[in-house]
């Protein structure tokens, strides 16, 4: 009996021994100190389209592999995600996580051949409380005189229990921009009381309420400009209005002629440049002792130049043909002596 005790505790001391190796393994296999883990952990959710995203992990020496776990609320138990050693940075949620009321947790870890980083876990997530929800699509807007029809398509489809209500504020491109509201939950439908020939911007925004009370508003859609049309009573009005200008232009011309063709005597008469005196002429007015005209008489005296007589007669008038030949005769010998 004396040698049975010692022998018990020294195997007694090997299976702790190997229990203890064991638990190192172990820890040792689930992380490792020299493997960053994963940052910048979380979830994308657009539209009820979800997404675990992350940083990569930077490493010399190899390729980095991740690989993503989930669980629910209602079952507390980790589970693949088809993102099992994977080298994107991204795992989209498989369709058994499409339901919006889940509460999800997820993980993700990094590997890199049988070294692996710790596990880094998600916040809860609950799509029909933490997706953003974009803007509708606006497909036609329809001016008129006084309204605008306009066509929108929902960010994403309705499930049973949804009800979209979509917020429209719209306003006129002035310097003031006093914005008005209406909310219908119509995908067709119109803005009304506008005026004519003026440029309204709008801009919508989604409301999603559901079953349980919940009230989630999506982003404003980018503001987008039209302008109204011009009604058939004012584009008469406009054609009469121009009718009458160019009515009354073309009196005013007619008028002006008329004036004119009355009144042109008048009007050359003052249009005539008014009579001076030549300035030598006017000199010798004032100092009558100047020798102006004795200048004037030597000029003429020293340019002789010939006459022209013009004379008028009757038809078969034989004194008035008689008298040319006298002229002529008398004009060709005073030629004559000059040239002797």
């Amino acid at each position: 009996m004396p040698c049975r005790a010692p022998l018990l505790s020294l195997l007694l001391l090997l299976f702790l021994l190997f229990l203890l190796l064991g638990s190192l393994r172990a820890s040792g296999a689930e992380s490792s100190p020299h493997l960053p883990a994963p940052k910048d952990v979380m979830v994308y959710s657009y539209n009820f389209r979800s997404s675990l995203r992350w940083s990569p992990v930077k490493v010399d020496g190899g390729l980095v592999l991740y690989t993503v776990h989930f669980k629910t609320g209602a079952f507390n138990q980790w589970d693949e995600m088809n993102c099992t050693r994977i080298t994107q940075t991204e795992c989209s949620f498989p369709w058994s996580l499409k339901e919006r009321r889940w509460t999800v947790v997820l993980r993700v870890r990094a590997e890199l051949g049988q070294v692996t980083s710790d596990w880094v876990e998600t916040d809860p997530f609950v799509a029909e409380r933490n997706t953003t929800i974009g803007p509708p699509k606006v497909n036609s807007v329809t001016e008129s005189s006084d309204s605008l029809l306009i066509s929108v398509t929902p960010p994403f489809g309705a499930e049973a229990g949804d009800f979209l209500q979509y917020h429209v504020s719209y306003w006129e491109n002035t310097t003031s921009t006093t914005k008005k509201a209406i909310k219908t939950s119509s995908t067709l439908f119109k803005i009304k009381s506008l005026k004519e020939w003026t440029l309204y911007c709008f801009e919508i925004q989604v409301e999603l309420m559901t079953h349980s009370d919940l009230h989630l508003f999506g982003l404003q859609s980018i503001p987008e400009c039209y302008r109204t049309k011009i009604s058939e009573a004012t584009r008469a009005g406009y054609i009469i209005l121009i009718f009458v200008l160019v009515l009354l232009f073309v009196n005013l011309v007619a008028v002006g002629l008329f004036l004119l063709w009355r009144h042109h005597k008048t009007i050359k008469y003052w249009s005539r440049p008014p009579l001076e005196i030549p300035s030598h002429f006017e000199e010798y007015l004032k100092d009558p002792s100047m020798p102006v005209l004795e200048v004037l008489d030597n000029y003429a005296e020293d340019d002789p130049h010939d006459s022209l007589s013009v004379v008028f007669c009757g038809e078969g008038s034989q004194a008035c043909g008689s008298s040319l030949d006298g002229q002529a005769h008398s004009h060709s010998i005073s030629s004559d002596s000059e040239v002797t």
